[in-house]
């Protein structure tokens, strides 16, 4: 069998890997510069028997994919900037429910409704900390439609290993440009489904009783288990509780099915590392300028290389050791204030060698960018 080839937006593309993982029902809200993944899910979900819905706002959105998660489906939502603002109380509550949903955010300029149609990477933080209360999050990202097509499938893959939502943080830049993606024929990436409980109808059920490996079982809502569902700290029945006891074992667990699995989610690719002495640390679109100066520069004997990083939470801490501890400068790419780059420094052994290359004016970070910033470093001799 030939693999399919196109030459797609990378919108389409996130399209592409959602139905490639399962993907059967999508609720969203028009929005630049995501609305192409709304626009191609409405013509290929039903021409699979999925379901597309457009609700009234991001509000209704993300709660119609946690109701049809709950079901049984696996589900995604699509926004940028000011949605994914709105998106962020129902999206505490699939993490306190534990409930496995995807959220694609393909951010553009802010805060407020900022530059819509223009690039920015200003949204990391959010991702990580946008809802309210201790929790962990699942973010992933990706600078070519190949990746944006893989870190999809391994996104709904995430969510059904751990029954938690996860978030795609693309860029304007990646979601609007066209390029060549292969797809993978069925089967040859392998695919998490839902993990069902074995537990027969009429016995006991405790929707929240992990097993020994930590995975917890689910019975669809209106299948043959009637059960507790709530935003409130419940106990194993999904009843509410104030216990202290309880509230401290559901955040630990919260927190930790994540944090204890950080370096089994950590995605990330790596250019000219063996012997880089300036280490450049990206992610999204701006690792497609930092890989060319990277490979425009190495020919004339500098020794630099890049850590290109589609694993954003949990942060890769020790991936970021491995391959910038060694380094004499690590210099963080990304089209916002520097939020990865003060990741990275209170990460690193020394974090007076870590510096940020950065533009926040709505255009696209460029290899020029990127020369002028490494030239005044070195011109401090550093």
């Amino acid at each position: 069998m030939t693999r399919q080839i196109k030459f797609i937006q990378g919108n389409q593309a996130c399209v592409e890997g959602a139905l490639y993982a399962g993907l059967d029902f999508f609720a969203g809200y028009p929005i630049t510069p995501s609305t192409e993944i709304a626009e191609h899910l409405s013509k290929r979900l039903p021409q699979i028997g999925g379901k597309f819905i457009q609700m009234e706002d991001e509000i209704a959105s993300m709660c119609a994919v946690i109701g049809a998660s709950l079901t049984g489906h696996k589900v995604l939502t699509a926004t940028s900037g000011p949605g994914f603002s709105l998106k962020q109380e129902a999206l505490g509550y699939a993490v306190m429910a534990e409930i496995p949903c995807v959220i694609v955010n393909v951010q553009r300029g802010g805060p407020s409704t900022g530059v819509p149609t223009h690039v920015s990477q200003g949204d990391v933080m959010q991702a990580r900390w946008g809802t309210h209360g201790d929790h962990s999050i699942v973010a992933l990202t990706a600078s070519n439609h190949q990746d944006v097509f893989a870190m999809t499938v391994e996104a709904f893959n995430i969510a059904e290993t751990f029954r938690t939502p996860v978030v795609l943080l693309f860029d304007e830049v990646v979601g609007h440009m066209r390029e060549r993606l292969e797809i993978p024929e069925p089967g040859e990436i392998p695919l998490v489904e839902r993990l069902r409980t074995a537990v027969k109808g009429g016995v006991d059920y405790h929707p929240y009783l992990p097993r020994e490996d930590g995975r917890l079982p689910m019975s669809d809502f209106g299948g043959v288990h009637r059960y507790n569902v709530t935003g409130l700290v419940h106990d194993m029945w999904g009843f509410p509780s104030d216990n202290p006891k309880i509230v401290h074992g559901l955040l630990r667990h919260l927190v930790d099915k994540i944090e204890n699995n950080a370096a089994q989610m950590a995605r990330y690719k790596t250019f000219y590392l063996e012997d880089a002495e300036t280490v450049l640390v990206s992610f999204g679109s701006s690792a497609r300028s930092a890989l060319h100066i990277v490979e425009s520069l190495r020919p004339r004997g500098e020794k630099i290389g890049l850590l290109e990083l589609q694993t954003l939470w949990p942060f890769p801490a020790e991936v970021i050791r491995q391959y910038c501890n060694a380094a004499r400068t690590t210099v963080v790419v990304e089209m916002n204030m520097g939020q990865v780059c003060q990741m990275v420094k209170t990460t690193v052994d020394h974090p007076e060698r870590v510096f940020l290359a950065n533009r926040i004016d709505g255009a696209f970070i460029t290899p020029t960018d990127i020369k002028n910033i490494l030239r005044l470093i070195k011109g401090k001799g550093v």
